[in-house]
């Protein structure tokens, strides 16, 4: 039941709360101490690259959950609810909602006042992608993607890591997509972050189609087309290079009726209705259906087992 208890907490957290500051959040923590580690990183040999950079990324992952590991062992013994406490805590840390519907909501607002400058900068919270001269529409295309592709990433996931290692194990989970968000991207340093984006890839394995699945049913559930979710999802995701972040987003494509498209890189779904900034709510009713369906699915299993 404690896991219960731990889960709806966090949520609540989430909610109410939202994010902490950079400074004082594990995730910022996190990115100074790959960012302290990248600066020795090796600019030579492909494979001297990619032995640091493996060896980066377990360090990481050995030193960063430990003192939540400990910290939730000593509070677990001295005070059950000051455990659950500390664990629904540091479990909102591995997630989050508010934000993700807080910045979307932002570039709609800048949108709908013409802001165009504003929304492209606005928009570097949610894609990592060069914003410089999108239009509004691939503005809002790109919105819809990044909250398509976080509610796997930044809430599919973590639960899903939730259920299966505790807090720990969602913390782990956490630090190695961090990793692969500050390395494991192509140029310079290529085969440094190798292992990192490879690790990512696993790990969002099943939350990623999981996250499709939902969108087909969430679509269904909020009267957009569940049968075009699930074609578009079934015929579009592997156009993405990502093997996982293709599923979540050509899903919610084809919900909504609109084509996603990266330039240069990929088109997701058919093009039947118009990109404005209203599809950014369409995107985010997506989004909460998918997490109230995740967190009832959650809470089954936490009770059940």
């Amino acid at each position: 039941m404690d896991a219960i208890y731990i889960l709806l907490l966090s949520l609540i957290i989430d909610l109410a709360l939202g994010e902490p500051p950079t400074a004082w959040h594990p995730v910022g923590w996190t990115g100074k101490f790959i960012a302290l580690l990248e600066r020795f990183a090796p600019r030579g040999a492909v494979g001297t690259q990619f032995l640091y950079g493996t060896g980066m990324v377990l360090l990481g992952l050995a030193l960063l959950p430990t003192p939540a590991y400990f910290i939730l062992a000593y509070l677990e013994e001295f005070n059950r609810v000051a455990y659950i406490i500390g664990a629904a805590v540091l479990l909102k840390l591995t997630f989050s909602i508010r934000e993700l519907r807080c910045s979307a909501l932002e570039v709609k607002r800048l949108l709908k006042h013409n802001d165009l400058q504003k929304a492209r900068v606005q928009m570097r919270a949610l894609v990592g992608r060069n914003t410089e001269g999108l239009s509004s529409s691939l503005l809002v295309a790109a919105t819809v993607e990044s909250v398509a592709e976080n509610t796997s990433d930044s809430f599919v996931a973590p639960l899903f890591f939730f259920l299966l290692l505790g807090v720990p194990g969602t913390i782990a989970y956490r630090v190695a997509n961090t990793f692969d968000s500050m390395i494991g991207y192509r140029g310079k340093y290529e085969y440094l972050g190798k292992f990192a984006a490879r690790l990512d890839d696993v790990l969002n394995f099943i939350p990623a189609r999981l996250t499709g699945l939902m969108m087909v049913f969430a679509a269904l559930l909020s009267g957009k087309s569940a049968a075009g979710a699930w074609h578009t999802m079934l015929r579009d995701h592997a156009k993405v290079e990502s093997p996982n972040a293709g599923w979540p987003m050509s899903a919610a494509a084809g919900a909504l009726g609109v084509q996603l498209e990266k330039v240069g890189h990929y088109k997701l779904g058919e093009a039947t209705t118009a990109l404005t900034p209203e599809t950014i709510d369409s995107a985010l009713l997506l989004m909460w259906l998918v997490a109230v369906i995740w967190v009832l699915v959650c809470l089954i299993l936490s009770f059940r087992f």
